[in-house]
């Protein structure tokens, strides 16, 4: 049974992720790397490639560190086949390196109830969103997942809240001085803002709607059971179950304000719906329900693959 095998956390289950990850990766960029082979175009595909794997390595060790889930599998399987299921996510380079960006900062948010190097934390979470943004302008809303950190777990120190604002002015100087240097002009606030766009029409193609019905299902069921697990947890851990769901509320109104509308900007949701999906994998509920769910879930991309 899939659920048996995915509820551990052993080499062979990462295999099998990534192995699944990359069949769908070259699927989406085949056309695009040999209809007119460039070795630099073919670096940077590789290079994005290797961001996309590192999403689920860090997903992997953030929820093993930090108790998020259980030692399972189930939270990179479900990142993987949802980030998949849409295949403008696998074009996008620049989504890919925003959504590695907002989870290394995410990682630092979450460390802070740890009570150590609370400073520093701080500084790397604002640093990380505010280089996210750079590649993706509407990432910049994740310093809200950050606030809130210091809100919940450093509060008392007036100095903690100066401290993303000194993030912020290092990461503009690094950027202004790059593009003085390299193109010999300011890098200006049109150059970083992105428009919003609010037209869903191409939401209405069922290659989108189908994985999106179905993410939106996912996301109210188990989000419900892990609000139900957050009342049941101590004092020390509900700050962290909150952080997920603001995560997964931030990044939806990420998807919202994106100036995109093709399914690329869904992103940002997967890394706090697959830790939210994974509790209710790794509870003893439902099972025969599970197992039926997570064969959906795999095979909704090949369904959308072949399909559509």
């Amino acid at each position: 049974m899939l659920t048996s095998f995915f509820s551990k956390s052993k080499p062979v289950n990462f295999l099998v992720v990534v192995l699944f990850m990359t069949m769908f990766y070259l699927l989406a960029n085949v056309s695009s790397l040999f209809s007119s082979f460039d070795i630099a175009k073919f670096g940077v595909k590789l290079g994005i490639f290797l961001c996309f794997l590192l999403n689920v390595i860090i997903l992997n060790f953030i929820g093993k560190k930090n108790d998020l889930s259980k030692y399972s599998s189930y939270k990179i399987v479900i990142f993987a086949v949802l980030a998949v299921s849409f295949s403008e996510i696998l074009r996008d380079n620049q989504v890919i390196v925003a959504n590695l960006c907002v989870l290394l900062s995410l990682r630092r948010v979450i460390t802070l109830r740890s009570q150590k190097d609370i400073q520093k934390k701080i500084f790397d979470a604002t640093f990380w969103v505010c280089v996210a943004s750079l590649f993706n302008f509407w990432a910049i809303l994740f310093l809200i997942v950050v606030y809130s950190g210091v809100l919940m777990h450093t509060a008392n120190y007036f100095k903690n809240w100066l401290i993303p604002l000194v993030a912020i002015f290092t990461v503009s100087s690094l950027v202004t001085g790059y593009h003085l240097l390299i193109n010999n002009e300011f890098y200006t606030l049109s150059a970083w803002f992105q428009q919003s766009n609010f037209d869903f029409e191409l939401y209405g193609n069922i290659k989108l709607l189908l994985p999106l019905s179905i993410i939106l299902a996912l996301a109210l069921w188990t989000s419900f059971f892990y609000i139900g697990l957050m009342q049941k947890s101590n004092i020390n851990s509900r700050p962290t179950y909150v952080l997920v769901l603001l995560t997964m509320l931030v990044a939806t109104l990420v998807g919202i304000f994106s100036p995109t509308k093709n399914g690329s900007e869904l992103i940002f949701l997967f890394i706090p719906l697959a830790i939210i999906t994974s509790n209710y994998f790794e509870s003893k509920r439902e099972r025969i329900f599970k197992e039926i769910l997570l064969i959906g879930l795999i095979l909704l991309p090949i369904y959308v693959y072949l399909f559509f």
